[in-house]
């Protein structure tokens, strides 16, 4: 297999897996309650020991969960050390064969976000089928493999799927002096705005890794009185971005600081003019060639946001401080062993505290790994089957059509997109 430069973003395709999912089912367990006058029969969820469950939310959804009953197995050898999990997803796992179809959107700012929605779901799937928003990690965009396997699950189960490309990532336009950030509610109420205009009988989800999760649970927590999607996921989040940042310095970890740090500057690279122009603001030369991921954000994130200093934007940027405030359903998904997104800066308290929130913590899996399941270790990551259980589970119990649109395609041409087209 020909050897790629180390990145934890984009991979070159290769032939899909063959999907074979196996569902594991059994009955739950059951208690019996005697009393003098009545016997009463009580479902009790149950999970296997070498998984940490907890959150406000465990008896509403552990029982949607079709496999969380049994142990978590990593593959042999490549499971049970975190380096060699987090490498090996990101350049052996196999990548599925999916065309795409791009819609572009111009926001207030005169910024681009580019979608990607899969090819031809537009015209095979009814107006009402429920949408999921992917949202990837640090530079990902949709031709990541673990974004593609998320996606071919759902497209499985008859979900419409669209994967948004944060600015400059997935090979997006950028159109002013910013790039993906951490602390930008905006774009992603942009983005679930129009998903939502477009197709307003259905109920819209999204699931975001990394620091994708990150933004997400932002978005979920800050615009909580208003946030329109039905539920959410979020994978390997950081959480606390002042613990990750001094955990992503430290010894073997400083291999994945470089290869995010040449990703972040190579997207730089690309588009330094529209730095140049403001360059009394932005240190431009140390955008194109910084030691860290540190330095990229001091020189560039934080002053295209507003912040004083990278301190003030990484602990502003921290979606473990609005997670307290999400209202809809919630699943967190986090592995132990993380060695991006450190199990310290998991909120557990704050999760416990909040009735929509659940949290399954994995004892290995590495960072986008999770090379467990069926179809470890070259096919889809355990947490896939995990989430669409979840997905599903509320779904069925979402009320349907939030509109009376007789058709949500006419709804499309008032947009605010610059272009489609297919990729």
């Amino acid at each position: 297999m020909a050897r790629a430069p180390l990145s934890l973003t984009s991979k070159p395709p290769l032939p899909p897996p063959t999907i074979t999912p196996l569902r594991h089912q059994r009955s739950p367990l059951t208690t019996v309650r005697v009393s003098a006058t009545t016997v009463t029969t009580t479902a009790m969820p149950d999970h296997h020991p070498s998984l940490e469950i907890s959150g406000g939310a465990v008896d509403r959804f552990l029982p949607a969960f079709k496999s969380l009953h049994l142990p978590y197995k990593p593959f042999p050898i490549v499971g049970w050390n975190r380096h060699i999990e987090t490498i090996f997803a990101a350049f052996f796992r196999k990548v599925p064969d999916v065309r795409y179809r791009r819609e572009c959107l111009r926001t207030k700012d005169d910024g681009t976000i580019a979608l990607d929605w899969a090819s031809d779901d537009h015209r095979s799937l009814p107006a009402d089928a429920p949408i999921l928003i992917l949202l990837p990690g640090l530079t990902g965009g949709s031709q990541d493999s673990y974004v593609k396997h998320m996606l071919v699950k759902a497209r499985s189960k008859g979900w419409r799927v669209v994967v948004f490309n944060s600015r400059g990532c997935g090979d997006s336009p950028v159109t002013t002096p910013q790039l993906q950030s951490a602390s930008f509610p905006r774009d992603t109420c942009h983005v679930v705005d129009h998903v939502s205009s477009r197709y307003p009988k259905a109920n819209i989800y999204a699931a975001g890794w990394s620091l994708g999760g990150n933004i997400l649970v932002n978005y979920l927590g800050r615009e909580a009185n208003n946030c329109s999607l039905t539920g959410a996921v979020s994978l390997c989040n950081p959480f606390d971005l002042v613990i990750a940042d001094e955990n992503l310095r430290k010894g073997f970890n400083n291999i994945y600081d470089r290869a995010l740090r040449e990703a972040l500057c190579r997207t730089f690279t690309k588009h330094t003019p529209l730095f140049e122009d403001i360059e009394d603001k932005f240190n431009v030369q140390v955008g194109l060639n910084p030691q860290t991921v540190r330095e990229y954000d001091e020189a560039i994130t934080r002053v295209a946001l507003g912040f004083n200093s990278v301190d003030d934007y990484y602990s502003n940027s921290c979606s473990c401080h609005v997670i307290q405030h999400v209202q809809i359903p919630l699943l967190c998904i986090q592995a132990a062993n993380d060695p991006i997104a450190p199990i310290e800066g998991t909120p557990r308290e704050d999760i416990k505290g909040n009735p929509n929130c659940m949290l399954i913590v994995t004892p290995q899996g590495g960072h986008l790994g999770w090379v467990a399941g069926d179809e470890a270790p070259f096919g889809a990551p355990w947490t896939d089957n995990v989430v669409m259980d979840f997905l599903e589970h509320l779904q069925k119990a979402a009320p349907i059509s939030k509109e009376n649109s007789s058709n949500a395609e006419d709804v499309q041409q008032g947009s605010e997109d610059v272009h489609q087209a297919k990729v």
